[in-house]
């Protein structure tokens, strides 16, 4: 983030980051005294994307023709905010950490992947993922990588417990497996582009990380329905296949006190 070296606090870093746009620096200075989130640049990188390639990002602030990205992501994070204060009323907090991030926006160069990463508790947003077309996509986008922060914080968990029921799930479907087999396990509806559903995709690091991660969306979807709605649309994920089962009573201890809204099978 271009800054001020007079500055000695976020708000005047961010006056001057953003100072060439002020909708954008008003939106940066909401999103900080809302939640505690920053948002900034990512640095110059090449990253090797497994599936998807060599892959270059440059630093790109969300200013002008990508302010949008920023006020998706500050709708998101007020949506975040709302969601658990709902979720979780008075004193009850999850053992999910999702505010107070360092938000790093990056633009690739000849690609439109990847949409974001976590390091940490530092999320890079690139303002031409594929998959930062709306503010709803962008919502369950964060939410992703935040499972993977929590996750990393809480000991590489993913690995550990959900492991043997996703090893179960590819045994079953086989070495090169169909979408019409991993469909009932699959927990959120995230495709690759020529290739699977999102947390089941090679070459694409420890996949059961993915998992975890579209396991928690698919929490934060069902819960959404149910307190805005008091039902799903559909059939409950944990009442599908037992690998489901367990693995959301196994996350949603783990991450979420217990608390389910769905009711039983």
């Amino acid at each position: 983030m271009p800054v001020a070296t007079a500055c000695a606090d976020i708000e005047c870093l961010l006056e001057s980051a953003y100072r060439a746009d002020p909708e954008a620096r008003e939106l940066a200075l909401a999103l900080w005294r809302e939640t505690g989130n920053v948002a900034g640049v990512g640095a110059e990188e090449v990253l090797d994307g497994g599936f998807r390639g060599v892959i270059q990002l440059v630093p790109q602030l969300p200013v002008k023709r990508y302010r949008k990205h920023l006020s998706w992501l500050r709708e998101s994070s007020r949506a975040l905010d709302h969601f658990f204060s709902a979720l979780f009323p008075g004193d009850v907090r999850p053992s999910f950490r999702f505010r107070a991030l360092e938000f790093r926006f990056v633009r690739s160069v000849n690609k439109h992947r990847p949409s974001a990463y976590a390091l940490g508790w530092a999320v890079s947003y690139n303002v031409l993922g594929s998959l930062n077309v709306s503010e709803k996509s962008v919502r369950e986008t964060l939410f992703h990588e935040l499972f993977h922060a929590n996750d990393e914080a809480h000991g590489n968990w993913s690995s550990a417990a959900l492991r043997a029921d996703y090893e179960v799930i590819l045994r079953k479907c086989g070495p090169h497996p169909s979408v019409s087999c991993l469909t009932p396990y699959a927990p959120n509806d995230t495709m690759v582009r020529g290739g699977t559903f999102y947390a089941f995709q090679p070459n694409n690091g420890d996949t059961v990380h993915e998992y975890g991660a579209e396991l928690a969306v698919r929490y934060f979807k069902e819960q959404s329905e149910m307190l805005a709605a008091g039902k799903l649309t559909r059939r409950a994920f944990k009442c599908g296949p037992a690998e489901n089962g367990r693995a959301w009573q196994a996350l949603v201890g783990e991450f979420f006190r217990g608390r389910d809204l769905v009711p039983p099978c």
